[in-house]
């Protein structure tokens, strides 16, 4: 079975406690992380190991949490994704930090191709979208902010008429 590694990191110029404060923020009230222009994450509960959650119709667990440091989720849906992403801050320097997102994900059968078509496209936008914003709660200003291309535009379309968005 083939196995997916997808990597978004961005440096920052905060420390490391600046930046873990973002991913402790993820899913909740005041959430820092996520982009406000996709399916917000929500949890069953405060973020926590066991809490189930997810966003739009991508289900996950929290398998690992180190507050302010990393989390990790354990996908659960949709069916035929095994594996996880996950958030976590790489000190550079004192002044510097690198927020990271590391999906790591076997697609079985046809999901591959679920996966090359639909999911990673949309997923690498959402994500460099959550860098962004943590670039922007950091400094205010976001240098390079992503862009969404013609085929990201149309997935967001269509998936907003065909993709089912369960509650948690």
């Amino acid at each position: 079975m083939l196995t997916v590694l997808n990597v978004h990191e961005r440096p920052l110029p905060a420390p490391p406690e600046a930046v873990g404060a973002l991913i402790d923020s993820l899913g909740g009230e005041e959430d820092r992380l996520w982009p406000p222009e996709w399916p917000p994450v929500r949890f069953e509960g405060p973020l926590a190991v066991g809490v189930s959650g997810g966003h739009g119709p991508v289900r996950y667990v929290v398998s690992h949490y180190v507050p302010g440091q990393w989390v990790r989720f354990r996908f659960t849906g949709p069916k035929g994704f095994e594996g996880f992403h996950e958030f976590s801050v790489e000190r550079l320097d004192d002044h510097r930090t690198v927020l990271r997102n590391t999906l790591v994900l076997r697609p079985r059968g046809v999901r591959w191709l679920g996966w090359l078509l639909f999911f990673r496209p949309l997923h690498d936008a959402a994500f460099r979208g959550s860098l962004d914003r943590a670039e922007h709660a950091l400094t205010g200003r976001v240098a390079r902010p992503v862009r969404w291309g013609p085929y990201v535009r149309l997935l967001r379309t269509a998936s907003a008429r065909l993709v089912p968005r369960p509650a948690v």
